[in-house]
Formats: structure tokens, sequence, C-alpha cells
């Protein structure tokens, strides 16, 4: 049954996830941490940020780990398959649709309207994280990192995987 489990959580979030992982990571953090309970919203953003840090689809990696965590390795293949199949399936099945739609009207139409509704599901996520990270690390350590973090992607450049490793060595150095 777990294995059932694992395929649905990933499954779903691939089917109606469009625009890929930004859109995709609400949608799994729902049904793994409310619909199974297999995490709690700390332990999910330590994931997403682990995920975050690794080059590849977000979608896969967190598969892997929460499908491994849930149901070891079949656990894991499971959900890795789970993420992927949709956009396979709709890749072989809609190739030629998708062609023939490319520059008209609608086919822009669709991709604007799609637009906002991913960023008010990461405005989502943002504050879902930001209410459990100041919940379970405090307020000091979350505002540092928030302020730190805007310092060095906006002020200094830095790349985004930098300021994750560097939050990743602060929460193991002085968090918990």
């Amino acid at each position: 049954m777990i294995y059932m489990e694992i395929f649905l959580a990933f499954l779903i979030p691939g089917i109606i996830g469009y625009g890929g992982g930004p859109a995709s990571i609400p949608l799994v953090e729902r049904e793994v941490v409310d619909t199974y309970g297999w995490m709690t919203t700390g332990e999910f953003a330590e994931v997403l940020a682990l995920g975050n840090s690794l080059p590849g689809p977000i979608l896969t990696k967190m598969g892997a780990y929460i499908g491994y965590e849930a149901g070891g390795v079949l656990g894991s293949i499971v959900a890795v398959t789970a993420s992927v199949l949709p956009s396979l399936v709709v890749m072989i099945l809609l190739a030629a649709l998708l062609y023939k739609l490319k520059g008209t009207n609608k086919f822009s139409t669709l991709t604007t309207l799609i637009r906002p509704v991913i960023a008010i599901l990461m405005g989502v996520i943002v504050v879902d994280f930001l209410f459990n990270s100041l919940e379970v690390s405090g307020g000091f350590h979350t505002i540092f990192l928030i302020v730190i973090a805007f310092i060095l992607l906006q002020i200094v450049k830095i790349h985004p995987a930098f300021v994750i490793m560097i939050g990743l060595i602060y929460g193991a150095l002085f968090i918990r």
C-alpha cells in the first residue's frame, strides 16, 4: 500500500504541476506533509534546500529522497517513476500538437495565464516556510538568514547554489 501512496503522491504533482519544479513543489509538500504525514514542514524545507543545491529537476530529486525515506529503494524508484511519467506521456502524445500550436495566440495566451498561478503557489509555500522557520529556528536565525541571503544574492551577486550551501552550513553549525 505504501508504494501506491508514494506513486500517487508524486504522480498528482507531476500531472497538475504545469510549469515544472516551482509549480510542483507546493503540490508535493501538500501530499508529503499534509496528506500522508511522512515529513514535517521543516523536514520538507530541508529536503527542498538540499534538492535545490543539486543539479537536475527538483521533483525527481525530492521524489528519490522522499520515496526512499517512506519506502526504501523501491519507494525511491516508484517516486521517481511517478514524477517523470506524466511528462513522458504528455511529451510522447502531444509533441506534434504543441509543435503545430507554437507561435499561435492560443499558445502564448495559455503560457501568459499560467504564470500568475505559479507565482501564487510559490508565494504560499514561501509564507508556509517562513512561519515554520520562525517557529522551529526562531526569529533571530530566520531574519538573519533572510537578510544575509538577500545581500548575497542581490548586492554581492553570488550564485544561489553558494547561498544555499552557506545557509546549510549555518544551519548545521548554529541551529538546534
